[in-house]
């Protein structure tokens, strides 16, 4: 069985972290995001195309380095092609029933049972479904006690709501899918396809799902993962090797060859490896990039460093992108420096 993996994005609203990486690689408990998609896929998954545009070399790279168990294939897009145009640029590749997933999602979906529930309904297609309190923020599925989605309904009010479940973006399909979509163009699966597969079929089926689910599309959610995991695992930290650290982690990720200074704190923060934070620093929910240094006696608050970046002794900084290198050729114009809450 194969396993579709959008994974082209820029991941904007991550920037500047991702000016040098792939968003799919940003690192969770010291580990790549996309792992810990691949590591709950079912043993029946002997194949993952990850779809893939900006910074396909990178990850050809550390999938070249790195077995993770299954036969893996770096599918270029030369251009964005949506969730629809992805799935369809992959078809060669795909044998029999298989499944789509987003490699920014974090959730305790079980894919198996989820498949089980796709066979049983003789479904075309089977979607994740998440509930929601707010469903006036999304597109709601009108989805029948048995599971059958008739529809959705883009943003409605509360009283017009059919129900507070969302598409949660994890999909099980047939072959026959790839006849609804276009070659070559940018196609959206949830917008286009969908409504297609539902009208022609009624074979469309929603599997509701209760634990967790986050997407892991802006600053706040990636630092938000890291303690809703660590709490999970019921850990107080999360510490890579080689680290030298002489102050206070509380609900803090550091990676590898990290140095912290004496009486440095660090609270909701994230470390990545090679990292010298020097005496008397205090960081609150800041993301530190590769290769960075952060001067003694400093105090960052809601701050994201990129890699490479050097903070002078006595830094006060709040509310900060921090990026004073160039931007990389082709990534979307976008103002650096936002709050980020954005």
């Amino acid at each position: 069985m194969e396993a579709i993996i959008l994974a082209g994005g820029f991941g904007t609203r991550l920037r500047p972290l991702t000016y040098t990486r792939a968003k799919s690689l940003l690192p969770i408990l010291n580990k790549p995001m996309i792992l810990h998609l691949i590591d709950v896929l079912p043993s029946s998954v002997d194949r993952i195309i990850l779809a893939v545009n900006y910074k396909k070399n990178q990850i050809e790279e550390y999938f070249e380095e790195n077995d993770c168990g299954r036969e893996v294939i770096v599918n270029d897009e030369p251009e964005p092609l949506g969730t629809g145009g992805a799935v369809k640029n992959a078809e060669k590749y795909v044998s029999s029933r298989f499944l789509v997933l987003n490699s920014d999602i974090v959730c305790s979906l079980d894919l198996n049972e989820m498949i089980r529930f796709h066979k049983k309904n003789n479904a075309v297609s089977t979607i994740s479904l998440w509930p929601v309190e707010n469903v006036s923020e999304f597109g709601v599925a009108d989805v029948r006690e048995n599971g059958c989605i008739v529809g959705f309904v883009e943003k409605p009010k509360p009283e017009d709501a059919p129900s507070n479940f969302i598409n949660a973006g994890a999909y099980c399909m047939e072959p026959e899918v790839f006849d609804y979509i276009e070659t070559g163009r940018l196609v959206s699966m949830e917008k286009e396809v969908f409504p297609q597969i539902i009208r022609d079929t009624g074979r469309f089926f929603g599997f509701k799902f209760d634990g967790y689910w986050m997407d892991i599309g802006r600053i706040s959610s990636y630092i938000e993962v890291h303690r809703f995991l660590m709490r999970l695992k019921k850990i107080d930290n999360c510490q890579g090797e080689k680290c030298e650290v002489h102050g206070v982690l509380k609900e803090s990720c550091i990676g590898d060859n990290v140095f912290i200074g004496e009486n440095s704190r660090l609270y909701s923060s994230i470390v990545y490896d090679n990292v010298v934070i020097e005496d008397d620093v205090v960081l609150s929910n800041c993301v530190v990039g590769e290769n960075c240094r952060i001067g003694g006696f400093s105090n960052l608050k809601n701050v994201v460093l990129g890699d490479n970046e050097v903070l002078d002794k006595r830094s006060n900084v709040e509310n900060r992108l921090i990026w004073t290198q160039p931007i990389p050729m082709g990534y979307p114009d976008k103002q650096v420096g936002n709050v980020i809450g954005e």
